[in-house]
């Protein structure tokens, strides 16, 4: 011990030991030292953001101190609030664990490397291999502080690893891709093992005979690939079709029918009955019409499918809707609205009393809309109930309630129920009576937030709309916040995407919305878009604020042409005037645009020329003129136009090639 710690005797020399003191061996400094010194900073995700430019180095002291004064705080929604996108976050902490971030996509991972693990173990660990670079395995993983999971794949694979971050979304894309090239039947073969199938059309058909065709494995197999290979290509319907001859399918893809296939028409009853066995209906009862749902699981993930059969001439229709949680949670920020549009509309959802309404035809996206909504709002602090019929997805944050007037629980009842259950906000499929409208106008009157939809073809006619319904203009006046119009456009192929020259028939109408010819651009058509030119769509809106001046002016005059001149006076975006700042961006087309918004004038020369002295007119103009130009007609004698010309009528997408996945049946709890 005396050479480790040892008593130095005093002596009067400068700098010399005082007395008592112990000194450590040379060896011991290195593990410990008596003398207190400042923590030293270690690098954290904050400091890398910081080095990336994503936040300040003042916002990232902020964040350490709030990070550090409040136990339990989550960094990461802190930084989400500061306006970091989870991208970078990840980058960041990539960098910290010392590995490369890099995005993945099905085209740059290797087929023989991926299947070196199996894909529920890519599922579950969110961990991928990539390729194999100089005898190493390069392995992706959204998770990098994983080691277990590493090491683990590297136990696995019995070969080096070189890991690299990318995001979870990257992970699953592409094992979609490859299961989607995975599994599959051959159409020709399906088709040529259908012939064996035959269902004899007679008054007194054996049900035991439908039961046993419909379970038959041709069959289960061409309607698993009617719903598979709906759901790869985008549709959102099904469209079984029986004609005289044949039995014809269409899909429905971003708001159009497309011819896909022709079916012998003997198949038809045995599919029919099929699709009835999985929907869980009556497959003796051809006189009524029926509806029923399937739940399945299509590509590892859950989709919703609401059948509904009708007694044709020639059989029974069935048009099948596919419901998928993931085309429906896009978030407002990718709607398409415009972000002035945006700000406002996030500011309605956030009051805490009132109505606020979105309208727009069938199709137009007002679900979408109401249920983003929704998804933005606080569940925790919340509490926040549905009234919808049907009850289209599954939301985790509300109490969804599906009507049924069989039973007498209607969108009034219902309502009047959600009353007496202390909620925050109130979510109404649509407003179609007197009844629900008054409740409705109540619950806002008594501070609840209620949102719902109308079926009106712009947001000024709304007003006009409830009136009709019959509640009197001072309690629409005291509790509409505001109305959001939409519509929903086709959005240009990214991958046929080219400049082109205006055809001589919508020239005058690009020149006269004061649009640059050269910067317009349109789809070639390719095997992407399935030859039309469009891929995908995007919403155009016109919102509508209930503010003092509106109010006063829905006492006065809650007419259809007093609320459009006054929505024009006001100088915010018309449908029309939102659809052409898309088309000058290069986003959708003039002639998607005049399809859309063609609801007020007879002819379409009519239609554009209503819409563009609003779109070009100043507000003094407008002012100087009294009223803005009426519309057409505003009763029921409205017209659309027809589809743009442009659109292909029919495309073949059944090849040799078309793979399906495997679909399984998600029973009820008793069994059915």
């Amino acid at each position: 011990m005396r050479r480790l710690f040892s008593i130095k005797k005093a002596d009067n020399r400068v700098g010399a030991v005082a007395k008592g003191e112990i000194t450590l061996a040379p060896g011991l400094c290195n593990l410990y030292s008596p003398q207190t010194s400042d923590i030293a900073h270690v690098r954290d995700m904050l400091d890398v953001l910081a080095e990336m430019g994503k936040i300040t180095s003042q916002q990232a002291e902020q964040i350490r101190r709030q990070d550090t004064g409040k136990a339990g705080m989550d960094m990461e929604a802190t930084l989400k609030k500061a306006g970091v996108a989870q991208e970078d976050m990840l980058h960041a902490r990539a960098v910290l664990c010392g590995f490369e971030f890099r995005r993945i996509t099905a085209q740059s991972v290797d087929r023989k490397a991926f299947d070196r693990l199996d894909a529920s173990y890519i599922h579950g660990n969110h961990i991928m291999p990539v390729a194999v670079e100089n005898e190493t395995m390069v392995v992706a993983t959204s998770e990098p502080a994983n080691i277990f999971s590493i090491d683990d794949v590297k136990r696995q694979i019995r070969m080096p690893v070189q890991v690299v971050v990318c995001p979870e979304s990257d992970i699953q894309a592409v094992c979609e891709e490859f299961e989607d090239k995975n599994i599959g039947y051959n159409v020709d073969e399906i088709m040529s093992d259908m012939a064996d199938v035959e269902v004899v059309k007679d008054v007194e058909e054996d049900i035991g005979d439908l039961e046993r065709s419909a379970a038959e494995s041709p069959v289960i197999k061409y309607v698993n690939y009617l719903l598979t290979n709906a759901l790869r290509e985008g549709a959102s319907d099904i469209h079984v079709e029986p004609k005289e001859k044949y039995t014809k399918i269409r899909y429905r893809i971003d708001g159009v029918l497309f011819d896909v296939m022709q079916a012998p028409a003997k198949m038809h009853p045995a599919v029919v009955s099929r699709l009835k066995i999985m929907a869980n209906l009556d497959i003796s009862e051809r006189r009524l019409p029926q509806d029923g749902k399937i739940a399945v699981i299509m590509g590892g993930r859950n989709v919703d499918l609401r059948v509904s059969v009708l007694p044709t001439s020639h059989g029974e229709k069935v048009v099948i809707r596919i419901l998928d949680s993931r085309s429906i949670m896009i978030g407002l920020e990718n709607s398409g609205m415009e972000a002035d549009v945006l700000k406002e509309f996030e500011g309605q959802i956030a009051l805490p009393h009132g109505i606020l309404l979105v309208t727009g035809p069938t199709g137009s996206g007002k679900s979408t809309t109401l249920y983003s909504a929704l998804g933005q709002m606080d569940g925790e602090t919340l509490n926040i109930s549905t009234v919808e019929d049907p009850v289209e997805y599954n939301l985790e944050k509300c109490n969804q309630v599906q009507t049924s007037e069989r039973v007498g629980l209607t969108f009034a009842a219902a309502l009047r129920s959600l009353l007496r259950q202390d909620p925050d906000i109130i979510m109404v499929g649509e407003i179609r009576d007197n009844e629900t409208a008054r409740i409705a106008v109540q619950a806002a009157l008594t501070g609840h937030l209620v949102l719902s939809t109308l079926h009106t073809n712009d947001a000024p006619s709304s007003v006009s709309r409830l009136v009709n319904i019959g509640i009197e203009p001072y309690l629409i006046a005291a509790s509409l916040n505001g109305i959001l119009a939409q519509r929903l456009v086709r959005r240009i192929c990214s991958h046929c995407k080219k400049p082109y020259k205006v055809p001589d028939n919508m020239r005058k109408y690009v020149l006269r919305a004061g649009i640059d010819l050269k910067h317009l651009v349109h789809g070639t058509g390719c095997d992407q878009c399935r030859g039309s030119g469009y891929s995908g769509r995007a919403g155009i809106f016109e919102l509508l604020i209930i503010d003092e001046t509106f109010r006063e002016l829905i006492n006065r005059d809650a007419s259809v042409n007093g609320m459009r001149d006054a929505f024009i006076k006001s100088g915010r975006d018309t449908l029309f005037h939102d659809g052409m700042k898309k088309v000058a961006r290069g986003v959708t087309t003039i002639e998607e645009v005049l399809r859309v918004t063609q609801v007020y004038g007879q002819t379409e020369d009519e239609a554009f020329d209503e819409n563009v002295c609003i779109y070009k007119a100043d507000i003094p103009e407008v002012k100087s003129s009294g009223r803005a130009k009426p519309k057409g007609k505003t009763s029921g004698s409205q017209k659309r136009s027809p589809r743009a010309s442009g659109a292909a009528s029919h495309v073949d997408v059944v090849t040799e090639d078309d793979n399906t996945r495997n679909l399984v049946l998600v029973m009820d709890e008793d069994g059915k």
